[in-house]
């Protein structure tokens, strides 16, 4: 990013000084007028709340919901399984009971849930008044929330989907899975998924960009390090299950034979997808848990973290491990022995990053005088089950050992353990740390005591005993079995402990209830943290953005919340008279610009809802009233995006005694910019993904083109890569001029360089497609004929959406949004048509050259 800057007056402040920016006390009228800006919303308008505290609680209550129907579904197994022979559910439901229950906990409660939790805790920590993209934050949640709720409605319907939560082909084609239930998992799933990384983008802009002044990178907040590290691991893996589900969509609803092994596909291709994607999640599940106990354990042990900068180094370690694991689930798949053996070492190899932080919890515990109240009793419940699950995990990463143990309830155990033991635990001791900042009152301690007691114990009896009978031989993914087995007992046991474990989460939930029904009061700071999220808050976050010197401000500087609470920090007020933000340097934290916030809003909701309708009812093949649903969805995000890019050029406003910055910014000194790069690398892991795909199935082929396939003429090729050429250049050249919405005249040569972009963008495509059509391309007869159709109907999405910004920008350009100031808007989408048009030129090449070297 840009190098660190002093703005007008900045000179004045030592920056690493505690002095405060604002000496004397600030005018009593301020106060007020933040309040206004920060009003929040009532009755039906809470739809409208874009505000991270409401947002994020919307959320973390949401995926509590999606937990609970999980665990519901989990219980109706667990009794079919108690005794051999059980007919309390047929075996085609108990498919859909246990596709529908692993489903939801992973991608409708694991991730989603500590997203949430930072949306909710991060701009707190970082001391920021919110995150920098208050509706996209609205926009993910509410469409993963009616998304997720709609998709879980079809367990009620009978079209549930029923081949696993990871919905291998070929049992998930539709020649064996010939109903609407996979299909829902594809689009519903898809969505869900787009909407996490949303979440991400926001997480990580506001991580990078909005943190207090003076928060180095050296001083942020080890839950801020965990989300950064999960972030970015989020905006790889994901795309690549996105692009396996598009594929086998196709597959289903197109009859394109991409994962079909008789016409040139290949079913190991969804798990090379899949699982890029499945094994990182684990760890980007697990990772913002063990930044939150990074957080717990030194609160309630009063005293610092232990090897806080060998804490962040192996966050960082397991982020970059975790994806050379994704075969970790494919030892039984006919790999080569150079690919396993590689997999195995680095599944041993990432155990130690992990004990890294274990031994520091342990010597912060050691250290300090740990209390044993509090969240104290769900962070000891979760040090025993995960080392324990991370010892049956080294198990599982010798190659021989796992060959004895997949498939079996080894497996089952062993992923819960990780998963509950991992993330539950630390999650429901957040909910206990931090509970008293959403009304001010802390949990009953005694009610606590017996609610982890009988989820700790609970789980044990309900997991420990699956350890043995996948030992025995028990497979998964089983209605039934004969008592001749020796495995009636453990699963009597089994089932026992799973009842227990939920009566513990159901005593949790009633006292959460009861309490945080209570009427609201100053949270104050009953474990006495350092860190900025226990600073006194209202709507609108801290009174002022405090200055830090240190990893615990509030310990190193006590005086540090009254100084906040009379405004004699950053920001007292209201500079502008909306919501505001500091966009800080990435890495010194230095101020660089006032970033005014986009409010309340229907708009967002709209989006969501209209998103969820196009991929839900396209599930059902109500094809008109989806494209309405899309249509809705795309104008109410242009008509969200409306409000945003307005700051006039070169305006100045005071942020603090004799300190003056501008407001907002371009370029590489822009929040949007970075969140736009941010978009093009989850857009071009997508089109790598894709891109594999097609070398996957080229290099299996015997002959490439295979039989019946063809290439079209090279000259194709060279005439479009040419005109995508120049419609970037056309982009680039007629944007050199600025836009003066004062001079009408300075529009017409930059609207028409936008004309002309599109003109050539739109040919280009055309004549990929003309020359593929004229040789032939069918996308039905082979694997290869269908990744090639898959790789030019991407790039067609492209294309479209270079029209719909087209028209977007032009329309503010002519409705006096334009320039002088408001300049993002132009650059980003300048950034997003150069990336398009170096996309559609590499799919040519591509398609072209791959077969040629093959040859």
């Amino acid at each position: 990013m840009n190098a660190p800057q002093r703005p007008p007056g900045i000179d004045a402040l030592p920056i690493d000084d505690p002095t405060l920016p604002n000496a004397l006390p600030r005018p009593p009228d301020e106060l007020p007028a933040l309040e206004r800006a920060w009003q929040r919303p009532r009755g039906w308008r809470r739809l409208t709340a874009v505000n991270n505290t409401q947002v994020g609680l919307y959320y973390i209550a949401t995926a509590l919901l999606f937990f609970v129907l999980a665990g519901v579904l989990a219980l109706v197994m667990r009794a079919q399984l108690a005794w051999p022979g059980q007919a309390l559910v047929s075996p085609a439901l108990y498919n859909q009971l246990f596709t529908m229950h692993g489903t939801v906990m992973m991608f409708l409660f694991a991730v989603p849930v500590v997203e949430a939790i930072a949306v909710y805790l991060l701009p707190g920590m970082l001391g920021a008044r919110d995150l920098p993209f208050p509706r996209l934050s609205a926009y993910a949640y509410w469409a993963y929330a009616v998304g997720g709720l709609a998709f879980f409605c079809t367990l009620f319907f009978g079209v549930a989907p029923d081949g696993g939560w990871f919905m291998n082909p070929p049992l998930t084609s539709g020649e064996h899975s010939p109903g609407l239930g996979a299909d829902f998992w594809l689009l519903g799933i898809g969505f869900i998924e787009i909407s996490a990384i949303a979440g991400a983008i926001e997480l990580l802009i506001g991580i990078l960009m909005t943190r207090a002044p003076g928060m180095t990178l050296g001083r942020m907040p080890v839950f801020g390090w965990a989300m950064l590290v999960v972030g970015a691991m989020i905006l790889f893996a994901f795309p690549a299950v996105i692009a396996g589900t598009l594929l086998l969509e196709l597959e289903r609803a197109f009859d394109w034979p991409i994962f079909t092994a008789a016409r040139g596909g290949d079913p190991l291709l969804w798990q090379h997808l899949f699982w890029f994607f499945g094994h990182p999640e684990v760890y980007i599940i697990f990772l913002p848990a063990a930044g939150l106990v990074s957080m717990m354990i030194p609160a309630l042990s009063r005293t610092p973290l232990v090897a806080y900068r060998a804490v962040v180094w192996a966050l960082v370690a397991v982020g970059v491990l975790s994806f050379a694991l994704w075969a970790h689930h494919m030892f039984t798949a006919g790999l080569s022995g150079a690919a396993l053996l590689w997999v195995s070492a680095a599944s041993l190899a990432i155990a130690v990053p992990t004990g890294v932080q274990v031994f520091a919890w342990l010597a912060t515990l050691w250290r300090g005088r740990p209390r044993l109240n509090g969240a104290m009793p769900y962070l000891i419940a979760f040090l025993l089950t995960f080392v324990a699950g991370g010892l049956t995990g080294v198990m599982l990463a010798v190659l021989p050992f796992d060959r004895q143990a997949h498939d079996t309830h080894f497996v089952v155990a062993h992923l819960h353990y990780v998963l509950i033991g991992g993330m539950v635990f630390p999650v429901f001791a957040a909910l206990v740390h931090w509970g008293p900042l959403i009304n001010g009152h802390a949990l009953n301690e005694r009610m606590l005591r017996w609610s982890c007691a009988l989820m700790f114990f609970g789980f044990h009896a309900a997991f420990f005993p699956l350890h043995v009978v996948g030992l025995l031989g028990m497979p998964r993914r089983i209605a039934t079995y004969d008592a001749g087995f020796g495995w009636a007992g453990w699963n009597l046991a089994s089932t026992i402990g799973a009842f227990v474990f939920a009566a513990g989460v159901l005593l949790f939930f009633i006292e959460a209830a009861h309490t945080w029904r209570k009427p609201e009061q100053p949270h104050g700071d009953p474990w006495q943290g350092g860190t900025l999220e226990w600073l006194p808050s209202e709507d609108y976050g801290m009174r002022s953005i405090p200055q830090v010197s240190a990893r615990e401000p509030l310990w190193q500087r006590p005086a540090l919340k009254s100084e906040v609470e009379a405004g004699r920090h950053w920001l007292p007020g209201t500079a502008t008279g909306g919501r505001e933000a500091l966009v800080t340097h990435w890495r010194r934290a230095l101020p660089q610009h006032l970033l005014v916030l986009t409010g309340d809003s229907w708009w967002p909701f709209i989006a969501a809802v209209g998103t969820a309708g196009f991929f839900l009812l396209l599930t059902v093949q109500w094809v008109i009233t989806a494209s309405l649903c899309g249509v809705v969805a795309v104008a109410a995000t242009l008509r969200w995006l409306w409000d945003t890019d307005r700051a006039p050029a070169g305006a100045q406003v005071r942020v603090a005694r004799d300190v003056m910055l501008p407001v907002g910014a371009r370029g590489a000194a822009s929040h949007s910019w970075w969140a736009t790069w941010l978009v093009l690398l989850v857009d071009a892991t997508i089109f790598a993904s894709l891109a594999f795909a097609h070398l996957h199935v080229a290099m299996r082929a015997e002959v490439c083109p295979p039989p019946g396939a063809r290439l079209p003429g090279s000259g194709w090729a060279w005439a479009a890569a040419a005109l995508w050429g120049v419609s970037a250049a056309a982009i680039v050249l007629g944007w050199r001029r600025p836009v003066d919405m004062l001079r009408r005249r300075s529009l017409v040569w930059p609207s028409l360089s936008i004309v002309i972009g599109c003109l050539a963008a739109l040919a280009a495509f055309a004549l990929d497609l003309l020359g593929h059509q004229a040789a032939g391309l069918e996308p039905r007869s082979n694997a290869w004929s269908a990744t090639v159709a898959a790789l030019l109907g991407w790039q067609g999405f492209h294309a479209a959406l270079l029209l719909v910004m087209a028209g977007y920008l032009l329309a503010r350009w002519w409705r006096g949004q334009g320039a002088p100031g408001p300049v993002a808007t132009r650059d980003n989408v300048a950034l997003f048509w150069l990336y398009v048009a170096a996309q559609g030129a590499l799919t040519g090449a591509l398609v072209q050259l791959l077969p040629r070297v093959l040859g």
